[in-house]
């Protein structure tokens, strides 16, 4: 589904990203390992089309990636975009709306998915009054309610306690027994170990 193909990165003089490739299939856990500054979200800003490589290219389904096919993805950076003043389940539809859901549809899926990860009663706090684990599970809700068929997780443990990991460890799963493509990015080797198909070190 999504092919990274040659692709090189720098800023200044400072050479990120080398002559790059590797692919992600569908039903595939694909995880990039690093220090901090070895590239692993510069890449992924690559394949969201937020930055341009100085050279190679992003597949998706074979052709060049293309601003449509941003529909089809779901992006959760590290640093996170949520708004601090909007309640947690007006953001969550928002962001679905902005995918392309209708709205019957969207509140379908949101309310499905704060179901599952047992987040009914946030519905009306502002996202600003949550917790960093609770907003990370906001976040995650954000990134797949528009059902993508590539997941895009940047430290997507980060701020989560023990049982929180292993919640996002589990919809991690679940998601690939669906088939859908997922590129993460974490310091968590051993999670890292337990849900990855392969690993890339940049």
């Amino acid at each position: 589904m999504l092919q990274i193909d040659h692709i090189s990165k720098a800023f200044g003089e400072r050479q990120v990203l080398r002559d790059l490739s590797f692919t992600v299939s569908s039903g595939e856990v694909v995880g990039l390992l690093g220090a901090n500054g070895a590239g692993k979200t510069t890449l992924m800003r690559i394949v969201t089309r937020l930055l341009e490589p100085d050279g190679g290219q992003v597949l998706f389904d074979g052709h060049p990636l293309s601003q449509a096919d941003l529909q089809s993805i779901g992006y959760m950076p590290e640093e996170r975009g949520l708004y601090r003043r909007m309640r947690a389940g007006e953001q969550a539809l928002y962001f679905a709306r902005m995918k392309g859901m209708g709205r019957e549809a969207a509140e379908e899926a949101v309310h499905a998915w704060f179901h599952r990860l047992e987040m009914d009663d946030w519905w009306r706090r502002p996202a600003g009054k949550l917790s960093k684990g609770m907003q990370q599970r906001l976040q995650f809700v954000v990134t797949v309610a528009h059902n993508p068929r590539l997941v895009i997780l940047d430290e997507p443990f980060s701020g989560l306690d023990a049982d929180g990991a292993a919640m996002m460890g589990r919809e991690v799963t679940r998601l690939k027994a669906q088939g859908v493509a997922i590129l993460l990015s974490t310091h968590n080797l051993p999670a890292a170990g337990e849900l990855c198909d392969k690993t890339i070190k940049l």
